[in-house]
């Protein structure tokens, strides 16, 4: 118990670290865009090789793929709703905010410093949740919104995904794996530094972008659209822990549910018509809420 709530303190003084060397003008919000594009293209792939090196792929595993996806097609569901009353621009930002699992950016982070082992497994869950992110989701919420926005399509959907560094590694590293192949052991060395820079850029990166000025006008919606996120996510992981599920999957599943809110989330609910401080806030909150909400999972679960 104790090594778990250090390790959960550790990760928030390095979210701290970065929004206090915002706040003393050492690094500005936009130096967290560049340590964004490391992260994605440099640091989180090099992490997803590492952790897949000796995945033996299993029935079970494949169909984490498939939840991926389905979870998402859920909350996007529970998302509108419970929105029919608000507002087209509103409703999307709920259904953007509600769906979709911080993996990359959050999770694989926050397992590296508790359970590298369930990374694996996050990866697998990743794959479906990044066929949603890329596009997916977005096909659904404006189909349901009634949204006249150009929609994307599939041709648009696969483009993005094809230029996923880290999509691309997981679906390599699947097929090596699924086939029983062995990379050098010289490549696994070289990436094992880079792989251990993802969790501490990731934490302070999201330091860097934290924004805890309130917009009070939208503390109503603000409030309703966390109750919504975090309610529904409890319940899944409710429903999760009640499953004859392995432990590790378990555990997987119900960390992910209380997550934070996705960057593809921030960037098409601004997209879509809200306005970015009040996205930008709730992004933020919705951090400092799932990182004790995670780790109080992972201490019951344990």
């Amino acid at each position: 118990m104790g090594a778990v709530l250090l390790n959960s303190l550790g990760l928030f003084v390095m979210i701290l670290l970065g929004y206090l060397t915002k706040r003393l003008n050492l690094f500005v919000k936009e130096d967290g865009s560049m340590i964004s594009k490391i992260v994605v293209n440099v640091t989180l792939p090099a992490a997803i090789i590492v952790n897949l090196q000796n995945l033996m792929v299993e029935g079970q595993l494949l169909l984490l793929i498939v939840a991926g996806v389905l979870l998402n097609l859920l909350l996007i569901v529970i998302g509108h709703f419970l929105s029919q009353k608000q507002e087209r621009v509103e409703r999307e930002f709920l259904m953007y905010s509600v769906s979709g699992y911080n993996i990359g950016n959050f999770a694989i982070p926050f397992m590296q410093s508790f359970m590298p082992q369930a990374i694996p497994l996050l990866s697998f869950f990743d794959i479906g949740n990044s066929i949603m992110l890329a596009g997916g989701s977005s096909v659904v919420i404006e189909g349901l919104s009634g949204s006249n926005e150009k929609r994307p399509n599939i041709r648009s959907v696969f483009s993005r995904l094809g230029s996923s560094i880290p999509f691309v590694c997981y679906l390599v590293m699947l097929f090596i794996r699924l086939f029983k192949l062995d990379l050098p052991q010289a490549i696994f060395q070289l990436a094992q530094p880079i792989a251990n820079a993802n969790t501490f850029l990731s934490m302070f990166m999201i330091g860097l972008f934290l924004e805890l000025r309130l917009p009070k006008k939208d503390l109503s919606l603000i409030v309703r659209l966390l109750a919504i996120k975090y309610g529904a996510g409890l319940l899944l992981a409710l429903f999760f822990m009640l499953l004859p599920l392995p432990s590790v999957i378990k555990i997987v599943l119900c960390l992910v549910s209380v997550g934070p809110i996705t960057t593809f989330g921030v960037i098409n609910s601004v997209t879509a018509g809200m306005r970015a401080e009040v996205v930008g806030f709730t992004s933020s909150l919705s951090f400092l809420i799932s990182l004790p909400l995670m780790t109080s999972l992972l201490l019951y679960l344990k």
